[in-house]
């Protein structure tokens, strides 16, 4: 475990430094959506999904560097999607990795302009890539993969579904359905640019890909878990927000006891794929990882 911890600092001083260089600097015209876009990415997140796609990369034999960008690039849109989805029009949550959410420090207006930059500053750094110098077409797959697993066909078909089935009944498919699009697209696309991004094979992506699906739902379903679980300050955002939200959870759908079975059944089907990887141990305990945390 230790060796792990080491490799995942190292990791994040990596992203850190990178997504603190690739983020605008303060400018007199616009300083509060800028202010807001750094307030939000640099706000001490675990950084999953970065730490997949350089870890991918180097799993196969890529440069680390070259897969820099699109690690940054997919943090970016995660850290969009929260702020968006902590929007009043959404969940409504005023509390986020422990401070106030995005649209509580900087006001509605401001916050939703924050998201829509960093989705486009994404795509952007990822555009400007040494990758896209060496090999075109790969950084215009690892673009591609990332634009469909970001939009309608993965997270924001995903959030759709979410706010279109809150105080409904919901079947086990509809509800898998969502969190694959919600949650698992964004994992995928972040273990697929890593494996572009090394010249993986076809078989390298669809392993990359159910690495991502599996580690996805169990991330969920501990979510769900720690929603009613944990204390607030333990997590840093609200609790029982599910619940007062009236949304259709894991839990709720199968009760505490089955959804903690599927969790460990989502995560040995990853440990599986990662097992099948070259020098792929970093991976399993990363997920090994995330079924025990406590925020």
């Amino acid at each position: 475990m230790k060796q792990y911890e080491q490799k995942m600092e190292a990791y994040l001083t990596l992203i850190n430094r990178a997504l603190s260089e690739a983020l605008p600097l303060a400018d007199a015209s616009y300083d509060s959506v800028i202010e807001a876009m750094r307030y939000s990415v640099m706000n001490a997140g675990k950084r999953i999904r970065p730490v997949l796609t350089l870890e991918f990369c180097r799993v196969l034999g890529g440069e680390v560097a070259l897969a820099l960008p699109f690690a940054c690039g997919v943090e970016m849109i995660h850290c969009y999607s929260l702020i968006h989805d902590d929007l009043p029009c959404m969940d409504d949550d005023d509390l986020r990795r422990g401070k106030p959410s995005c649209h509580k420090q900087f006001g509605e207006a401001t916050a939703l302009l924050a998201g829509d930059a960093l989705l486009t500053k994404a795509f952007e750094v990822m555009s400007h890539s040494e990758l896209g110098k060496k090999d075109p077409a790969a950084a215009l797959q690892a673009i591609r993969q990332m634009a469909y697993f970001a939009g309608d066909a993965g997270m924001v078909g995903g959030q759709v579904i979410d706010l279109a089935i809150e105080g409904k009944k919901v079947s086990p498919q509809l509800l898998q359905q969502m969190h694959r699009m919600k949650t698992s697209a964004i994992i995928k696309a972040a273990c697929k640019m890593g494996v572009i991004c090394a010249g993986g094979t076809e078989e390298d992506l669809l392993k990359a890909e159910q690495y991502g699906d599996n580690l996805g739902l169990a991330f969920q379903i501990v979510d769900d878990i720690l929603d009613l679980t944990a204390d607030e300050s333990e997590l840093g955002k609200p609790v029982n927000s599910d619940l007062e939200n009236e949304k259709v959870t894991f839990i709720t759908l199968f009760g505490m006891e089955q959804a903690e079975q599927m969790a460990q059944e989502y995560t040995n089907n990853a440990l599986e794929v990662a097992k099948s990887l070259p020098d792929g141990g970093f991976l399993e305990e990363l997920i090994q990882a995330l079924l025990v945390r406590r925020k």
